[in-house]
């Protein structure tokens, strides 16, 4: 029988030490098999990832060699990295905080009572213009315990109207005012953005002296990101942008007499939090930091806690396959709680196709409550914390935000870059850039631009009210794709059947199957049917099966190089004698000599292809 060693759990004890650079060979062996002759770190750069922001994600982190790390502090300690509070969520978990968008008093105070009867613990209403009328908040809000469930509004221009009616409404249903908690949501510049409509602060100031004065768990102005964000901007561009808006309210509340520590108490920030899980956890930790510098150099380090609402990004939804955004909000929703956020809202899977039915609602909120529940994800404080590549990728993120928010503060702040057209060029260039990679499919979308289904059925909702409009705009992943599926859905409202391409597949399945289903994913994110032959062909039965396939004029060959070179071009005539008008080869040029008229391939322009096979095939736009 073999006796262990009494010294604990030395695992590694007898394995080497093994050396970044024993590493780097190695990947240079896997590398040089795929035919790249690279070492050092040159193979590293192969493997690693650009992201927005001009920041790399590598494929390895571990420790720096002189072992520093960033000093991140403790919760609820400057720079507040870890946490604004030192007991994190670990107590009741973060506030879920469900959005309520609707018009009707009565149907919003359903909604209301069920979210907060299953696991909601605030809400967050639109008000005025856009959503609910300010005089039907109190119908809105009756049978809810004010003094438990905090209420956050989201009034636009009419945000101090708004805020007077709920400020009444706590003193007529007896609330205490150190018992009432609410966000106000005066956000002066953040309506500005949405709407190029400027408002003036001055209420805002009133209602946030008055709530420092006389509401300690009131809260007056937010700086709402989402309006950036839904413009296309990238992580570090919201956070610098909020960054200018908040120091923008900092200063009017400090000229009106607020101490520095006051006036940082009066604000909110919200966030948007996205599918890639890392850079929402790294956003979130970067903000509180960047924040905490920003109240340090006003004179008030220990007041310097960053208030967090998340809200899983309205960008990443989709209206086709709305099902997915389920996944995607989960993930989303993770990564806010793992990033910190005091506040999360997970907008229901519908959301960008109406008003969100019960079942939309209740999915959001259970979203919340599995993470906390099940998954425990509110256990621990900061548990991304002390990941090399999290940490690395907070302290990066940091710089390109502060950076950005030196150049705003310098263009005059954030009221003269929005008014000159300095932020609507910076996000305007940043979402031309990622338009490019999610046309070119580098930044898939699951059940859109991949895996496509042309045969779901359409998820109808009541329309949602109006959302503002004027300023900055509102831009969705989905947005080419969805242009290019509406038109199909036209031709086949039209004619009874969506535009079809033939797709030849040569040969046996091995060589075929894997061009093939690419084929058939790019062709359908357009809204074009494919028609597959169900054996490999030869060029006579090509031609017969397409003469039977229905095809708009358009076939594509999907096989291997070696088949190519063999059958691709005596098939290509077949098809064209058969009647096809363009015959396109999946793979890239130079594949093949072949008489084929156009390639198709993974890094393709798919949305330019595809809308020119739809003019071809005669498909209105």
């Amino acid at each position: 029988m073999t006796v262990l060693p009494d010294d604990g759990l030395s695992l590694a004890a007898e394995f080497p030490d093994a050396t970044h650079e024993q590493w780097q060979r190695l990947v240079e062996g896997v590398l040089r098999k795929s035919g790249k002759e690279v070492s050092g770190e040159a193979a590293e750069d192969a493997l690693s990832t650009p992201i927005e922001d001009g920041l790399t994600t590598r494929p390895l982190y571990t420790a720096p060699p002189d072992r520093a790390v960033i000093d991140t502090g403790f919760p609820g300690f400057a720079p507040f990295v870890r946490g604004g509070r030192p007991e994190g969520t670990t107590a009741n978990g973060w506030d879920v905080r469900q959005r309520l968008a609707g018009t009707d008093p009565v149907r919003v105070n359903e909604a209301a009572l069920a979210d907060l009867e299953n696991g909601v613990t605030s809400l967050w209403l639109t008000v005025g213009r856009h959503g609910l009328p300010i005089e039907g908040l109190a119908r809105a809000l009756d049978g809810v315990y004010l003094d438990l469930a905090p209420i956050t509004l989201d009034a636009g221009a009419q945000y101090a109207e708004a805020a007077r009616a709920l400020l009444r409404l706590f003193t007529e249903s007896a609330v205490a005012p150190e018992a009432a908690r609410a966000s106000l949501g005066a956000d002066p510049l953040g309506h500005e953005a949405r709407t190029g409509e400027a408002v003036d602060a001055a209420d805002a100031v009133e209602l946030a002296v008055e709530a420092a004065a006389g509401w300690p768990g009131v809260r007056a102005l937010t700086v709402d990101a989402l309006p950036y964000h839904e413009a296309g901007g990238s992580a570090a561009e919201e956070l610098g942008l909020s960054l200018a808006t908040g120091v923008a309210y900092l200063r009017a509340l400090t000229e009106a007499g607020l101490s520095t520590e006051a006036a940082l108490g009066q604000l909110e920030f919200r966030y948007a939090a996205t599918a890639d899980q890392f850079l929402t956890i790294a956003k979130l930790r970067a903000a509180r930091r960047l924040w905490a510098r920003i109240a340090e150099a006003s004179g008030a380090p220990e007041a310097g806690a960053q208030l967090q609402h998340a809200v899983t990004s309205p960008v990443m939804m989709t209206r086709r396959d709305p099902w997915v955004n389920m996944l995607r909000t989960t993930v989303a929703c993770m990564a806010a709680g793992v990033g910190g956020a005091d506040a999360v809202t997970v907008l229901p899977f519908d959301n960008e196709l109406g008003l969100p039915d019960a079942f939309a609602r209740r999915i959001s909120r259970n979203t919340s409550t599995i993470l906390l529940e099940e998954s425990h994800l509110a256990r621990v404080i900061d548990p991304a914390g002390g990941s090399y590549y999290v940490e690395r990728l907070t302290d990066e993120l940091a710089h390109a935000a502060w950076g950005f928010f030196q150049t705003l503060e310098k263009a005059g702040g954030q009221a003269a870059a929005l008014r000159s057209g300095l932020v609507a060029e910076r996000l305007a260039a940043t979402w031309a850039a990622r338009s490019k990679k999610l046309a070119k499919r580098r930044e898939p979308i699951t059940g859109v631009s991949e895996f496509p289904l042309l045969s779901e059925k359409p998820v109808v909702r009541e329309p949602a009210p109006a959302v503002p409009t004027g300023g900055l705009p509102r831009v969705r992943r989905d947005e080419a794709y969805e242009a290019l599926r509406a038109r199909s859905d036209a031709h086949l409202a039209a004619t009874g059947a969506r535009p079809r391409i033939f797709l030849a597949a040569l040969g046996p399945a091995a060589a075929h199957t894997a061009r093939a289903t690419f084929a058939s994913n790019l062709f359908q994110a357009g809204g074009i049917e494919p028609v597959h032959v169900p054996v490999s062909v030869d060029p006579t039965t090509a031609a017969e099966a397409y003469a039977a396939s229905g095809a708009d004029g358009m076939a594509v060959l999907c096989s291997s190089d070696t088949l190519y070179e063999e059958q691709a071009a005596a098939v290509s005539e077949a098809l064209r004698a058969a009647g096809a008008t363009t015959v396109f080869l999946a793979g890239r040029p130079g594949t093949a000599e072949t008489s084929v008229d156009e390639y198709v391939f993974a890094g393709c322009d798919a949305v330019a292809v595809l809308s020119s096979v739809l003019d071809r095939m005669g498909v209105p736009s």
